[in-house]
């Protein structure tokens, strides 16, 4: 087999550590940049936080004044460069200087006290009652393994055989499905009402059970019981011939069972679980027509590179002596110093991509700025963005999918401003945006009596001048979480 040798070009895009750190960044929401930040710091111990308005470009006299010494470390081998058991004494009990500074820990200082939601948790509340039945050790392992068993909305969905099995191999105790099934019947009746049911039929019926006045429940839980199916599609006429009843006793049933807790375990609070608030990226407000577009100071931190490192370079610049482990020292400086470079330049660069998206974003939709009415959305996908903000569109995918900006009218993601365009009978482009919101308010405004089905909606629209299909309709109708007419009705 004869081989054979040639040249060939090929073009690849590769992307530089400077390019790809920024990326990350770009993608890091406000709540969490300042702990990036953080870990920046921990990591990195040339760069420090600036006192605010003396932030400055330390980087014009130092990497410009050490081309010497540049050179003089690029003679050693790699090797040497990167052995730095020379310069580390392994006596040296010394502390360094970085670490001993408060500027570059500001947090240290700052022990304020953080509130701690303080209650019992789901499993914590089941075994509290799971004392109280006085059980042998033998069912209290059982009736453990069934509470844990349990999901996090308070259902039992593991078949009873199953729960049988993981006993004799986890347990080794054998039980029969009869002795786990009493358990589960006792579990059951725990606080709070509906916990350990198979499924959203039985939770129902165990909380209709615990009612006091069984009179009055006694319909709500025949309709469960015999007429569940239909009762979840909204058959309701023919659950009224079957049981021959009014529009009034159905309206009690209705209202009885509507009330119930179709997830009794998730209305316990859990210590794991925090609630996730939203920090805006962006601020606009409005000054008398005027639209003023601002970054939240948290995407402004003041960076610096640590003065005792540029201290330690010049300090090197006067030294007459040069050996193998000073310029070590220096290597090790130098890279400290060019990773915070690069890091502050991200961080500007960051703010700079952040601020240009939203000022192209604002531009576009000014007109739902003003008046915070969603049927003056434009339509703007990302191309249109990026063609204005001269960014690739997956940059101005990663701004618009993270980022959230506060208005006058309530707080919005970057996302919620893209939509697709459709044109309407003469001719004119048109926002989705703007259809569904017409769409929402058709349903708002229907009589709940005899809802309004999709091909009304369509004729509706398309009355209003938008031409649409009836799939169109059926397909916003679902992104807008809008049941069907049938289960829409009311009586």
């Amino acid at each position: 087999m004869a081989l054979s040798q040639g040249l060939h070009q090929k073009l690849l895009q590769k992307l530089s550590p400077q390019q790809i750190q920024l990326m990350k960044l770009l993608q890091v929401p406000t709540a969490t940049l300042e702990e990036r930040i953080k870990e920046e710091l921990e990591d990195n111990p040339a760069l420090e936080l600036a006192e605010p308005g003396t932030a400055e470009d330390p980087f014009e006299d130092v990497f410009e004044s050490n081309d010497d010494a540049d050179a003089e470390v690029s003679d050693e081998t790699e090797s040497d460069l990167l052995d730095l058991s020379d310069y580390i004494h392994e006596d040296d009990d010394e502390v360094g200087d970085y670490r001993l500074r408060d500027d570059n820990y500001p947090e240290a200082g700052e022990h304020s006290a953080q509130p701690v939601k303080n209650e019992i948790s789901f499993f914590e509340l089941l075994m509290e009652q799971l004392g109280m039945l006085q059980l042998n050790e033998r069912d209290t392992v059982i009736a453990e393994q069934i509470i844990g068993s349990l999901d996090d909305d308070g259902y039992l969905r593991r078949d009873t055989s199953s729960i049988v099995n993981d006993l004799a191999f986890r347990q080794n105790i054998e039980s029969s499905d009869a002795e786990v099934e009493a358990l589960i019947a006792r579990i059951q009746q725990f606080d709070p009402p509906g916990i350990c049911a198979r499924n959203l039929q039985e939770c129902l019926l165990l909380q209709l059970y615990r009612k006091p006045n069984r009179s009055e429940t006694a319909m709500a839980i025949k309709v469960l019981e015999k007429y569940f199916d239909e009762f979840t599609r909204k058959h309701y006429d023919k659950i009224q011939r079957s049981l021959l009843i009014d529009d009034e006793t159905l309206k009690q049933v209705i209202d009885q069972i509507i009330r119930l807790n179709p997830k009794p375990g998730g209305s316990m609070g859990d210590q794991s679980n925090t609630e996730n608030y939203v920090i805006p990226d962006f601020y606009v407000i409005n000054q008398n027509g005027k639209l003023e577009l601002s970054l939240n100071a948290l995407n402004a931190p003041e960076l610096r590179v640590s003065e005792g490192y540029r201290d330690m370079l010049k300090e090197y610049e006067r030294g007459s002596k040069k050996d193998k482990r000073q310029k070590e020292a220096v290597l090790f400086i130098k890279q400290k110093m060019d990773a915070a470079k690069w890091f502050i330049d991200a961080i500007r660069q960051r703010q700079h991509t952040l601020l240009s998206t939203m000022q192209a974003i604002l531009e576009h939709q000014q007109a739902f700025f003003l008046t915070g009415d969603e049927t003056t959305l434009r339509p703007m996908i990302l191309k249109d963005i990026a063609a204005v903000t001269a960014l690739d569109i997956s940059t101005v995918s990663r701004v618009a999918n993270s980022k959230f900006v506060q208005t006058e009218f309530g707080t919005y993601r970057l996302k919620f401003f893209f939509n697709e365009s459709l044109s309407t009978e003469s001719g004119e482009e048109v926002s989705t945006r703007e259809v569904k919101k017409i769409l929402s308010d058709l349903v708002q405004q229907e009589d709940k009596h005899r809802p309004i089905s999709d091909e009304q909606l369509t004729n509706l629209l398309q009355e209003k001048g938008y031409n649409i299909a009836r799939r169109t309709v059926a397909k916003y109708r679902e992104q807008l979480n809008i049941p069907v007419a049938r289960l829409r009705k009311e009586l």
